[in-house]
């Protein structure tokens, strides 16, 4: 699943939290990120810096007593920082009542774990696909990287689901050709690969692995064409679920620090900008041609059009009669509201 997610989301770093292994090896890491220079270090409590930013993982306690000592500790790694910060993972805590089912007030610990949210001037960025796991962020960090969202991965069966942090800005350059597994176990795959390779005769390697993506794509397609909608629509389907379950993340309690409030709204911005649409069954991600599908949908939907016959326009709106105008301005009896009441 790492080495997917890796692959899927082009990450530039990994951190993994209550992996269930006693020993992760370099050779571990190497056959994930497909990259035996990589780097790769166990780091406790005591977090992890550079120069540029600071991200730290969290694995929340249980306790209040071991919360408490918690939050000290990340205000202490926070202190020693000085650099952009990022909190991310597990924090075992609830923030509204929303985020528990069967809660209906917020225990003491929930109430420490707000305050030193507030202590910190940290924004909890907006996540629906996930109600235990988050992703707060210093101010410093907003204004380093104004562009910062969060989105979960898919939860598969666990009750977590993948954190990733992005700084959502356009990316250019070629795109990557990527296999599936399912294809090294289809009976016909080195057939084909063969057959390719051989006819395409004493050109350079590099250009015959070019060459060999299109009849690939083509095979592909026959014979897995509709893998990609399956695992789509179940996708979605567990998207879904999750809505159904996921919290309201609605502002409360907000800091009067003008500050504090104009990220938090920055972030929501952010977070509800449309960045990709379906149009006409294809996805597009230019953001002009979004722009331009928008405007033609809502002039299609509010086109009228004049009838030169009746004088009245035809389609969406038409002229009502002034005794349905009267019906409608005049006040209910008191049978109406009795009724209504009681229905």
């Amino acid at each position: 699943m790492a080495k997917d997610l890796k692959n899927k989301h082009s990450l530039n770093m990994l951190g993994l939290i209550e992996t269930k292994r006693q020993v992760v090896m370099r050779f571990d890491i190497a056959r994930i990120w497909r990259n035996d220079g990589v780097g790769w270090e166990y780091v406790g409590s005591e977090g992890a810096s550079g120069g540029l930013c600071a991200i730290v993982l969290v694995y929340g306690a249980h306790s209040r007593d071991e919360k408490s000592h918690m939050w000290e500790e990340l205000s202490y790694v926070a202190g020693l920082c000085q650099v952009p910060c990022c909190f991310m993972g597990d924090f075992n805590e609830i923030v509204h009542v929303e985020e528990q089912k069967g809660t209906t007030s917020l225990p003491l610990s929930a109430e420490d774990f707000k305050n030193w949210i507030q202590d910190m001037h940290i924004v909890d960025l907006p996540l629906t696909d996930s109600r235990i796991d988050r992703a707060l962020v210093s101010l410093k960090w907003l204004e380093k990287f104004p562009e910062t969202q969060l989105r979960g991965g898919l939860r598969d069966l666990s009750d977590h689901c993948p954190l990733i942090v992005e700084e959502k800005t356009l990316r250019g350059g070629p795109r990557l050709f990527r296999s599936l597994d399912s294809w090294f176990t289809h009976e016909g795959f080195i057939r084909i690969v063969k057959e390719k390779w051989r006819g395409l005769g004493e050109m350079q390697f590099t250009d015959k692995l070019k060459a060999l993506t299109v009849p690939l794509g083509r095979w592909h397609k026959a014979n897995f064409g509709d893998i990609d909608k399956k695992i789509l629509k179940l996708e979605e389907e567990i998207k879904k679920i999750d809505d159904m379950m996921s919290r309201s993340r609605q502002a409360k309690d907000m800091d009067k620090n003008t500050r504090y409030f104009h990220n938090i709204t920055s972030a929501r911005r952010r977070n509800n900008k449309v960045d990709a649409l379906v149009v006409n069954g294809r996805v597009v991600r230019n953001q002009a041609r979004i722009k331009i599908a928008i405007r033609e949908f809502y002039r299609d939907l509010y086109h009228q059009e004049v009838s030169p016959m009746v004088g009245l326009r035809d389609g969406l709106v038409e002229m009502i009669t002034e005794e349905d105008a009267g019906t409608l301005m005049a006040m209910p009896s008191a049978e109406e509201i009795r009724e209504a009441v009681w229905d």
